[in-house]
């Protein structure tokens, strides 16, 4: 189970902070009675126990839990490969990451000693979404922040003559790498699949599209055109990659017309309308989601420099 191992603070900056036995309210500022509480984006820093133990290992000594200057130390999660975006949650303190870690302007004790510091390369900043109470042993959960939306694209799915299976098999490959906060049945209709992937992308609410079906040879398989007609920037390479990858499987892969493209902040993705081909398909791209995700959003860890 990952957890709280300490909470810590400061009342001033650049100095170590100290762990507090008793916890402390988190408020909308960050930690109340820290000095890096404030209306930016690093309100809260959190560093994993694995990481001061590293530090320990290359010769570093006394290493404490506060001694790096992070708010929350952390143990069995791996906080510096989170995306940007990923909520976590503490109790009933609910905090987005903002930032993976720091340029070090002064180096520190620590890296006087052994000639690198942990933190501005392992530690991570956050802002907090909810405000609440944290304290040492908490149970932390991590919520990934990466945002989906799922479309089936079927007439006969959509008449309620046939079961959607395709939509479900996506969501549940896309179970704990991203929250899929809305799923929808569409029929094989230019002008609606068209409408809709316009009003998702341009709503700002979700990082992905993923459609399932209308992606082959039948007249009414329609879902490349459409998505081709909305899209400022074809993504042609994934596409090819995933026909590609299929071609392993079967030779009908390359009857597939899927395309895929952004608008303006959102990546749309054509799938397969079968289930199968579906998840083979999403299994393709699930490796380089979180990097397409960071690319669009600036392609840098460092969101903020404040």
């Amino acid at each position: 189970m990952a957890k709280v191992i300490t909470v810590n603070i400061s009342t001033k900056k650049g100095v170590i902070k100290h762990p507090v036995p008793e916890g402390v309210k988190v408020t909308e500022l960050g930690i109340e009675g820290d000095a890096h509480a404030g209306e930016w984006d690093r309100q809260v820093s959190l560093l994993g126990l694995e990481s001061i133990d590293k530090m320990t290992r290359k010769g570093a000594k006394n290493l404490t839990p506060g001694i790096f200057a992070e708010n929350i130390t952390t143990e069995g999660v791996d906080l510096f490969h989170l995306p940007l975006g990923t909520r976590l949650i503490i109790s009933d303190v609910e905090l987005e990451v903002t930032q993976i870690g720091k340029e070090c302007h002064s180096h520190c004790q620590v890296f006087h000693q052994v000639g690198m510091c942990v933190m501005p390369i392992e530690g991570i900043f956050a802002r907090v979404i909810k405000t609440g109470f944290i304290k040492p042993g908490d149970e932390v959960t991590v919520v990934p922040g990466i945002r989906a939306a799922v479309i089936t694209i079927s007439d006969r799915g959509h008449a309620g003559l046939r079961e959607d299976r395709s939509g479900p098999a996506l969501v549940e490959a896309l179970a704990g790498k991203a929250r899929v906060e809305k799923m929808a049945i569409i029929p094989d209709e230019f002008e609606q699949i068209k409408t809709l992937l316009i009003e998702l992308c341009d709503s700002g609410d979700y990082d992905f599209v993923f459609t399932t079906g209308g992606t082959g040879f039948a007249p009414r398989d329609v879902t490349p055109e459409a998505t081709m007609a909305v899209v400022e920037r074809p993504t042609p390479g994934i596409s090819e990659a995933i026909r590609q990858a299929s071609l392993q499987i079967t030779p009908r892969a390359m009857l597939s017309r899927a395309a895929a493209g952004i608008r303006k902040n959102t990546l749309i993705v054509n799938f397969p309308g079968s289930p199968k081909a579906a998840v083979e398909s999403i299994e393709v791209f699930l490796p380089v989601m979180v990097h397409a995700f960071e690319m669009m959003r600036g392609g840098n860890h460092e969101s903020s420099k404040k």
